[in-house]
């Protein structure tokens, strides 16, 4: 696998910080020939995507498409795991972009960027949880508290208030004979 360069890996690291892992804006002196062969090359490996700009969530665009839209740059799962984030938090991550928008009067303050971004740390407890709950089988309370060593209590109020409010993870619950509740994401 090839290795990001500084630059690359800047662009990565940044994107991995904000909502949706946008990598725009590009680190500051990064324009004209130079963004465009950066980004060129980080497209090709495919750590970078461009996808089509969310004007009223405030993305920044890339270029225009002269249809009176614009596309957005936004680090892939390849290009996260190529800096170190783990594939389970990416993704994790990525759904979020890809559910469906709230209306614009439904939203938070976190949820139109007017809030601080949240990062999701590889090998953290919270990452542990969310990989959990990707499972196919999902997982029960119980079982996130004995592999976090948290209390109940905390393992709910992280479902609820770090995961599905903060990160907007879809996240469901379902009661499964002989099991329980089982917290699975959508």
């Amino acid at each position: 696998m090839t290795t990001p360069s500084d630059t690359q890996s800047l662009i990565l690291s940044r994107a991995a910080t904000r909502p949706g892992n946008l990598a725009l804006p590009l680190p500051e002196g990064l324009a004209g020939a130079a963004a465009k062969m950066v980004v060129g090359k980080m497209i090709a490996r495919g750590w970078l995507e461009e996808v089509e700009a969310n004007l009223r969530r405030g993305e920044p665009m890339w270029r225009e498409t002269g249809d009176g839209h614009g596309t957005t740059l936004i680090a892939t799962e390849a290009g996260l795991k190529a800096i170190g984030i783990e594939p389970v938090v990416a993704s994790a991550v990525a759904s979020v972009r890809k559910a469906k928008p709230k209306q614009e009067a439904e939203r938070t303050p976190e949820e139109t960027g007017t809030a601080k971004p949240v990062v999701i740390r590889a090998g953290t407890k919270q990452a542990q949880i969310i990989a959990m709950l990707q499972r196919p089988e999902g997982a029960t309370v119980a079982e996130m508290v004995a592999a976090t060593e948290w209390l109940a209590h905390t393992v709910r109020g992280s479902i609820s208030g770090a995961l599905k409010k903060k990160l907007g993870l879809p996240i469901t619950a379902e009661k499964v004979e002989g099991r329980g509740t089982v917290y699975r994401t959508g």
